[in-house]
């Protein structure tokens, strides 16, 4: 569990770089040319364009790319209300968490991913954003909370407050939304295998259908195999990813699967296939930031000499920056409300 502290230099740190909270979920890695394999490159465009796609979804074929513009709204039964973090928490439990109505709402997505997908034997990290273009119209994230190391299916909670209404921290599609702040957030993501999707696609005991795409370009899949049998956790690389038939590649394919577990192997941990890093989208902010702009005025500063003093470092260097201001540390703290 975070403390209050804690959590307020967290929202410091997202407002001094500018951007939403964006960890790595695990050790990055570079993909290169070297280290691609050219005979696993497949063109998935006739396979993307049978799947069956939320119809919201923006989808424009180009030459070797495909551009999906999701709005981020599923096409499924979301919960009425969401278990969030408190504010200047990251990783909620039910003692630090309240309900709110459900903020999902409508974002503004834009990813241009590889037709013909390209296998790497260099795997790169996957991100706290979005990794995935689901068929739902949402989008998937990897296994981790805020943290980057809390994994989200296993920490689920429910907790009911004064007035009766009970909520959950993840919903029965293994998705919620970020709480956001000062009107944005809102997106809704997936976390593990979406029971939602695959039942508008597959059948019980059949085999798993395209279910979504990774920006790297490789299709995503449920839990089962051409046969309709559970695919075994041990028959996955360390990115989730399996080469085995599917209904739509009966003679093999480099694919993703959601095995619908409820561990770190839930979700997509590394890509496999080379990814443009400029398509991954950084997850968007939680709960309040501090206001620079007004702790500035009590310095008797201005906003960029605040930033400056920071040097964008990761974690803030709170006596550094106080010694560059020329007030000590607590002055420092004290305009900044932590």
């Amino acid at each position: 569990m975070k403390s209050k502290q804690q959590g307020s230099v967290s929202k410091l740190v997202i407002a001094l770089m500018g951007s939403a909270l964006f960890l790595s979920a695990c050790a990055s890695s570079s993909t290169t040319a070297d280290s691609t394999i050219a005979v696993s490159m497949v063109k998935i465009t006739d396979a993307v364009k049978a799947a069956a796609w939320n119809p919201t979804i923006k989808i424009t074929y180009g030459d070797g790319s495909i551009n999906f513009q999701p709005d981020g709204i599923p096409n499924h039964e979301r919960d009425a209300y969401y278990a969030v973090p408190n504010a200047g928490v990251v990783v909620p439990d039910a003692t630090t968490a309240h309900i709110i109505k459900d903020p999902t709402s409508a974002q503004k997505y834009s990813f241009d991913i590889p037709s013909s997908p390209t296998f790497s034997a260099t795997t790169t990290s996957t991100s706290l954003g979005s990794i995935g273009v689901m068929i739902s119209g949402a989008v998937l994230y990897n296994p981790y909370e805020g943290d980057g190391k809390t994994v989200a299916m296993s920490s689920n909670f429910t907790i009911t407050d004064s007035s009766g209404i009970t909520a959950s921290f993840v919903d029965k599609c293994a998705g919620h939304p970020t709480p956001g702040m000062n009107g944005t957030g809102g997106a809704y993501h997936y976390h593990g295998l979406p029971g939602c999707v695959t039942s508008q696609v597959d059948i019980t005991a059949g085999p798993s259908h395209i279910i979504g795409i990774a920006l790297d370009g490789f299709l995503i899949y449920g839990a089962n195999d051409i046969d309709g049998k559970a695919v075994p956790i041990t028959a996955l690389d360390e990115c989730n990813g399996i080469t085995s038939p599917t209904p739509e590649f009966p003679n093999g394919i480099y694919h993703y699967v959601l095995p619908g577990t409820a561990d770190a192997t839930s979700s997509i941990r590394c890509f496999h296939g080379v990814v443009d890093a400029s398509q991954i989208q950084q997850m968007p902010p939680m709960g309040p930031m501090p206001d620079l702009a007004a702790a500035a005025i009590k310095l008797g500063i201005t906003e960029t000499e605040l930033k400056d003093a920071f040097n964008n470092q990761l974690p803030p260097d709170f006596p550094s920056a106080a010694k560059k201001l020329g007030i000590t540390e607590a002055e420092l703290k004290a305009a900044l409300g932590l």
